[in-house]
């Protein structure tokens, strides 16, 4: 049995217990600026409110909604795409469209600034990027808010995981390309926000020391547990400045291995079915393939 796999459960941990906490969990209350008051991850008839899981005894962020405590990432944001003095807002969810029409993706969200007739001068786009999970997590949802008093500490068996190879390869690679490679040629900055546990399993990417010069800026958060309050806490790790081409190259090329363990395992698929095989049958050598 694994333990406990919930980190926070409508935008508190399960060993909080305070009225505030409670009220969020009966009302299925998103605290983190969902569209709604609402949850709605998944349905809004019936939401997954589970924000983060346990990995490795750590919380992962598992709903993107969760990097919205604060604001910080867009009061970061916008010090990466306009002067200080600039007058910005945010746009939510903006729809972006190839040269054809077809539609390219939604921007999570984009930050315009504008002058005093309220026109825009300049804006950057934003992506915010949590992680699939490999494994189901709604039944122990389901379990603990059953009976939340008796369910504060629970173990479960084949807990889901973090699926960061998903995550980047499915979901973060394809956003790059199609509405990053439309920003880019519009000379537009952008932000990637991601947890650090997320953004280490990335390739190294190169980086640039001016941020002026960079068209990416990549915010890296963690989780850190306030234990007096009972909360997990969004903070700041790091901030990486990218150009775009040599970062999206890095993590779409993959890394190959040696020809050899690969040589190996066609060996072995091709040693179980040899019995199958006719005497007369040609059978493939190290020479031939070379």
């Amino acid at each position: 049995m694994d333990s406990n796999p919930l980190a926070e459960v409508f935008g508190y941990p399960i060993n909080n217990n305070s009225n505030l906490a409670e009220t969020h969990r009966r009302n299925r209350i998103c605290p983190f600026h969902n569209k709604v008051a609402s949850c709605t991850k998944n349905s809004a008839k019936n939401p997954l409110g589970v924000c983060s899981i346990f990995h490795e005894s750590k919380p992962v962020i598992t709903c993107p909604i969760r990097f919205t405590e604060n604001w910080d990432f867009m009061i970061h944001s916008s010090e990466f795409f306009f002067e200080k003095e600039a007058k910005w807002t945010s746009l939510r969810e903006v729809r972006l469209n190839d040269k054809y029409g077809k539609v390219a993706g939604n921007i999570d969200y984009v930050l315009v600034s504008y002058d005093d007739s309220g026109h825009i001068t300049d804006f950057g786009a934003i992506e915010i990027q949590a992680v699939y999970i490999s494994g189901n997590i709604t039944e122990p949802f389901e379990q603990y808010m059953k009976n939340r008093e008796e369910n504060l500490t629970f173990s479960w068996e084949k807990s889901p995981r973090p699926d960061y190879l998903s995550s980047s390869r499915k979901r973060l690679a394809p956003q790059l390309i199609y509405k990053g490679g439309i920003l880019k040629h519009w000379n537009k900055k952008q932000v990637v926000v991601l947890q650090k546990s997320f953004f280490n399993t990335l390739p190294e990417l190169p980086t640039v020391d001016d941020p002026k010069s960079a068209d990416i800026m990549w915010l890296i958060y963690d989780m850190e547990n306030n234990a007096k309050e009972k909360l997990f806490e969004l903070k700041l790790k790091e901030k990486v400045f990218t150009e775009f081409t040599p970062a999206l190259n890095k993590i779409t090329t993959p890394e190959p291995g040696e020809i050899s363990e690969f040589l190996g395992k066609l060996q072995r698929k091709l040693d179980e079915i040899l019995p199958q095989i006719s005497p007369d049958a040609p059978i493939l050598t190290d020479e031939k393939l070379t």
